[in-house]
Formats: structure tokens, C-alpha cells, sequence
């Protein structure tokens, strides 16, 4: 089906005199096409979402034969620049706190050491900043570890990995980590944002498992303890960024990682 739109302004688009019907619906700018033939999908996806479940750690690692040495909990930017100050502190990424504190505790209650917390500690002049703005600039309170995590009693347990780029694995010390930690097979991704840092983080690990046709390694991404940024179509043009729908991209980055063998739970237990 094909359309010709006329612009009116920047944010505003209408068919030009032979208006096209989808639907029951009249096609009166771009996005209409779109999300009319995409709506199968996306109450697919919605359905998929809710009925993701519960992923218990304990009987996991039983049913695999999994000792503690062998799960690691992997953290993207658990830092206050995304939780409490700067320019790209979210409330959504806020709110995941409690639970991924939780789950700290109960790994290590479960005798789990392996903590990696990658988190951004960005040099003055990233390249980064050209699309995020600067933030977490090393050695600010923005690049510290959020207290929740940083005052608990194991907190000595945790390797901290700097990283300067999206990836927590290029020019960083976490391919050291790895080499060192072969025995690690269940890892469990947890942190912000869904669709950045998460996605990259738990590419990566499942990449790097798939290509080494490892097939005892096991990605696990709980819904609860992931989430990404929002902003407006309004906002964005007023400050000069691209918009960023979070409940558009969180889940569909969920599935994205599902597509690749990333397994999606709602929840740990």
C-alpha cells in the first residue's frame, strides 16, 4: 500500500486529497499504516510479556547442578547518574532498586560471589556525549555505585568494571574477569537500560557463549530488574535529542534479546 503525505509542519502530517482507508480506520499520517499492520504483533508481545515467569535461582541451580561458583549476577550502571543526579537520572531506572538489591541478598545468602557491576566512569571528552550528553564523568558522584549496593556487607565482593562506551567488554577489564571465571555458566543480567547497556551486556555474553559452542551457558534478563529511560516527542524537541518511548523500546528489546536465545523471566525468586 502506498501514500502520499504533504507535509503541514515539523510534528504534523494529513493525506493528500485521495484519502486511503486501512482498516476502519483513514490513513491521516505516517504512523497509521504502521501501527495498523504491526497490531497483531504487538498484542502478541504484549501477551508474551505478561506471561513471562518466575525464574527460582535456587532450584535453577539445583535442577542444573549448579555450584555458587558457577552464577554470577552481571549489574549495567547501577550508578547515581541514573538513578539520583545529572542529566540522565530516570525514575523508571530508580524504581528498580529494591529489587535488584533483593537480589544481591539472595544470591549471596546462597553463597554466590561473583557480583560484576560494569558502570560508566566516562573520560571529560567521550564521543559518547555527542548523543547522551556528558554525564558520569569519572571521578563525580555521578559515576559512584548507588549506596543501596555500595553499603552492603559484601560489598567487597564486587568487581567493578569502568567502562567509557555502551559496552562493558571493549577496552575494559571485564575479558580479564571472564577468562578467569570459565566456570561461571548461569548469569543473570540485571540494571539499565534495557535497550543500551542491558542489551549490549547480554548480547555479549550470549555471543560470546554461542560462538565458542558452548551450550551449558545461560543468559537470564528478569523483567523486574531491567528498564530503560523516557522522553517525550515534546521534550526532546525542545532540548535538541532524539525521543526515546520507553514502553515501546523496553519491551521490545526484551524480545529482541529473547530472539537470540537471551532467556527473559519475570522475576527471581
Amino acid at each position: 500500500m502506498t501514500s502520499e503525505f504533504r507535509p503541514i509542519t515539523p510534528e504534523v502530517y494529513t493525506a493528500t486529497s485521495g484519502e486511503t482507508q486501512v482498516g476502519s480506520f483513514t490513513l491521516t499520517d505516517p504512523a497509521t499504516e504502521l501501527i495498523e499492520n504491526s497490531r497483531p504483533f504487538f498484542n502478541w508481545l504484549m501477551e508474551w510479556q505478561s506471561g513471562r515467569p518466575d525464574f527460582d535461582l535456587a532450584a535453577e541451580m539445583q535442577a542444573l547442578g549448579l555450584k555458587a561458583e558457577n552464577v554470577a549476577i552481571l549489574s549495567a550502571d547501577m550508578i547515581n547518574g541514573f538513578c539520583y543526579e545529572g542529566n540522565l537520572a530516570s525514575p523508571r531506572v530508580r524504581a528498580l532498586i529494591p529489587a535488584i538489591v533483593g537480589l544481591f541478598n539472595q544470591a549471596h545468602a546462597l553463597g554466590i560471589r561473583n557480583f560484576v557491576l560494569a558502570e560508566d566512569h566516562h573520560d571529560p571528552n567521550a564521543p559518547e556525549f555527542r548523543q547522551y550528553g556528558p554525564h558520569c564523568i569519572v571521578g563525580t558522584s555521578e559515576a559512584q555505585t548507588i549506596p543501596e549496593l555500595a553499603s552492603l556487607p559484601f560489598a567487597s565482593d564486587f568487581t567493578i568494571i569502568p567502562k567509557n562506551c555502551l559496552s562493558f567488554a571493549i577496552h575494559t577489564d571485564f575479558l580479564g574477569w571472564l577468562r578467569e571465571h570459565q566456570q561461571v555458566k548461569l548469569y543473570l543480567v540485571v540494571g539499565d537500560c534495557t535497550d543500551l547497556c542491558v542489551y549490549q551486556m547480554a548480547m555479549y555474553m550470549r555471543m560470546d557463549a554461542n560462538a565458542r559452542n558452548d551450550h551449558d551457558v545461560e543468559i537470564v534478563a528478569p523483567m523486574s530488574m531491567v528498564d530503560t529511560y523516557d522522553l517525550s516527542v515534546e521534550t526532546a524537541a525542545r532540548i535538541g535529542a532524539l525521543p526515546h518511548n520507553a514502553d515501546l523500546l523496553h519491551p521490545l528489546f526484551l524480545y529482541h534479546l529473547a530472539l537470540n536465545g537471551v532467556r527473559v523471566v519475570n522475576n527471581v525468586k
